[in-house]
């Protein structure tokens, strides 16, 4: 694997959704690494929050689930769901090499990280029908929000495929 890619930052993503007319509102904050942690800043920041997995599977198939962090996700259950192999977390190497960010940071804005799309897009329903979603930008010290509409036109402008999944049902 090699990581000789220029990525996305912070600051660029932020340029890039405004130079391509994306509203969000940004709020800077001390990390926050697992979902649980900092509380009191979501409280600031309506809308849904996010838990992000970055996974591979048995055939060397790259995903990124984004859910609404209560979302009990079932990673035995999951392979039949989504149709993919045995699915295992991918290592913090191979995580910067495919988004451009590290563990902790895991965001589906990160996305932008990913052009050629070697990476599949799994989307909770929670977060397809929430008015707002919570992610961060490409760094866990800030959290950017976006109205569904403005994350459909970030999703849009990358191109991007993606799935929705209803993990109620694992």
């Amino acid at each position: 694997m090699s990581s000789d890619k220029t990525f996305y930052t912070q600051p660029t993503l932020l340029q890039a959704l405004n130079d391509w007319g994306i509203a969000s509102n940004t709020l800077e904050h001390p990390a926050v690494f697992r979902v649980g942690e900092g509380d009191e800043i979501k409280t600031a920041l309506p809308g849904a929050h996010t838990k992000n997995l970055f996974l591979k599977d048995d055939k060397g198939q790259l995903w990124l689930i984004s859910a609404e962090q209560q979302t009990q996700i079932n990673l035995k259950a999951l392979p039949k769901l989504i149709g993919s192999g045995r699915l295992s977390f991918g290592s913090e190497a191979r995580l910067y090499d495919a988004l451009g960010v590290r563990p902790g940071s895991v965001t589906a804005l990160a996305l932008i990280n990913d052009p050629e799309q070697k990476v599949k897009f799994i989307l909770d329903q929670h977060l397809f029908d929430a008015e707002i979603v919570n992610f961060h930008p490409l760094i866990n010290t800030a959290t950017t929000a976006l109205t569904q509409a403005e994350f459909w036109r970030f999703l849009e402008k990358l191109g991007r495929e993606y799935r929705v999944v209803d993990f109620n049902g694992l």
